[in-house]
């Protein structure tokens, strides 16, 4: 009975953390779409152009995520053995790191767009579109990188709320700038991508004025010299034990998918629009999976920091399983009304059509992308970090790299054949994954001793 109770009380601490994260996940996705949906009221080409873009910044912003995930994971275990002292210091560490490396991936963006958007392989129609946007996003990317670290430490103390509600007021900003500066009203120019650029930018630099306020008044109140005087290198340490193989696994994903971009760039505009639509659909299918598993990480790591690796096990299965039907819920109704998502986006029938039969494909692939959002936040949350990277890098380029050529180049399958080679490369890990987590072989990985 005490054990019933116990794990009743964790779904309720669950939902607290879950509700916040989904609803700022989903805003934050929603700020990506804002752009593509009000860029098709400009031209397809410049959809397909920041498409690739946010290709090449979504995988520079990963970078950050070699000590945000480290944030996360040591912060959750520290709070939940009450080491207030390391959790204070893992911060003040982050915060550091992620303010230099934000610097250089900014100058990387900017100053690099024209040369790395070639290596691309985008032609001139979309280049015009696609430099200009880059090099604003890129020059401010520094923005998103302490936001990010400052949402990890709030989220790992049960603060999400916080984070939410700043992404409500800045996706309010976005659709504002993005209205004023892509279509030039007010008597400001119509700028186009650029106009879209600046939008999100701004927004991202009120993003993390706020959440800085919010830190100091609800979480940190300041950051004592004492603790960091010797250096934490321990902390260091600890951040990078737990945030490289980590992040390498979301950076070999990532690079994956700017790999994959590159050939679905050889099979024409059409298919390059049309993946940039439905990644941004398909997106609001996994935001459930996505908020439960880093609901579900916070609160594993807690009660991994506290020892109670049987709670921490039933709670990643209850994850899991609450994910997949979710997911896979969503998933048939997107496909199912997939033919009117695509109308309302474009008039091109050949998108449609194609985007319309993707989507039916991809409800096979949500289900194994479930499982692999939900267990490789589990095993890291857990300390178990070297396990989802070495899985991730071998499955990901042997069969969704591999197979996306294959499948979409060389049999000529196109764009399905190669939603097919991710519906193999999503579920071939999952199975894995799943294996992992029953034999409990992470319960030693802790980093609270």
């Amino acid at each position: 009975m005490e054990q019933v109770i116990q794990q009743t009380n964790i779904r309720k601490g669950l939902t607290k953390l879950v509700v916040p994260i989904f609803i700022e996940t989903l805003l934050i996705m929603t700020l990506g779409a804002v752009d593509t949906i009000m860029l098709s009221r400009y031209s397809d080409n410049s959809v397909a152009a920041v498409g690739v873009v946010n290709q090449i910044v979504m995988f520079s912003f990963l970078v950050f995520e070699v000590i945000n995930i480290g944030t996360s994971v040591l912060c959750s275990q520290y709070l939940g053995a009450k080491l207030q002292k390391n959790m204070v210091q893992v911060v003040g560490v982050s915060l550091l790191l992620n303010l230099v490396v934000g610097g250089i991936v900014s100058a990387i963006l900017h100053f690099g767009a024209e040369t790395l958007l070639g290596w691309m392989g985008l032609r001139p129609e979309l280049l015009k579109y696609g430099i200009g946007y880059m090099q604003i996003v890129g020059a401010f990317a520094f923005f998103q990188a302490i936001s990010l670290t400052i949402s990890a430490s709030l989220r790992s103390a049960n603060k999400a709320i916080y984070p939410m509600l700043v992404t409500v007021l800045v996706n309010i900003l976005n659709i504002v700038g993005n209205y004023t500066l892509i279509f030039g009203k007010f008597g400001f120019p119509a700028l186009g991508a650029e106009g879209a650029a600046i939008s999100t930018s701004v927004a991202r630099g009120v993003s993390m004025v706020v959440l800085f306020i919010i830190l100091f008044r609800k979480h940190i109140p300041r950051f004592p010299l004492a603790y960091f005087r010797p250096f934490p290198f321990i902390e260091l340490k600890k951040l990078l034990q737990v945030g490289l193989p980590s992040a390498g696994e979301n950076m070999s994903y990532s690079f994956s998918q700017v790999v994959i971009t590159y050939l679905i760039n050889i099979l024409g505009n059409n298919a390059l629009t049309t993946r940039t639509y439905t990644v941004n659909i398909v997106m609001f299918v996994y935001l459930f999976a996505i908020a439960m598993a880093q609901g579900g990480a916070i609160s594993i790591g807690h009660l991994v920091g506290q020892h109670k690796i049987r709670a921490a096990y039933l709670l990643g299965k209850y994850v899991m399983r609450l994910s997949i039907l979710v997911s896979l819920l969503l998933s048939c109704i997107w496909a199912v009304f997939g033919h009117s998502i695509f109308s309302m986006l474009t008039n091109n029938e050949e998108i449609i059509k194609l985007g319309v039969t993707v989507m039916i494909v991809d409800v096979l692939v949500e289900i194994g992308r479930a499982v692999n959002i939900y267990a490789t936040n589990a095993l890291r949350s857990a300390g178990d970090v070297n396990y989802p990277f070495y899985v991730g890098l071998v499955v990901q380029w042997i069969v969704s790299v591999g197979f996306s050529y294959l499948f979409g180049i060389y049999w000529g399958w196109g764009l399905v054949g190669m939603w097919c080679a991710f519906l193999l490369d999503e579920n071939i890990r999952a199975l894995i994954f799943v294996r992992r987590w029953n034999s409990l072989k992470w319960a030693k990985k802790s980093f609270v001793k």
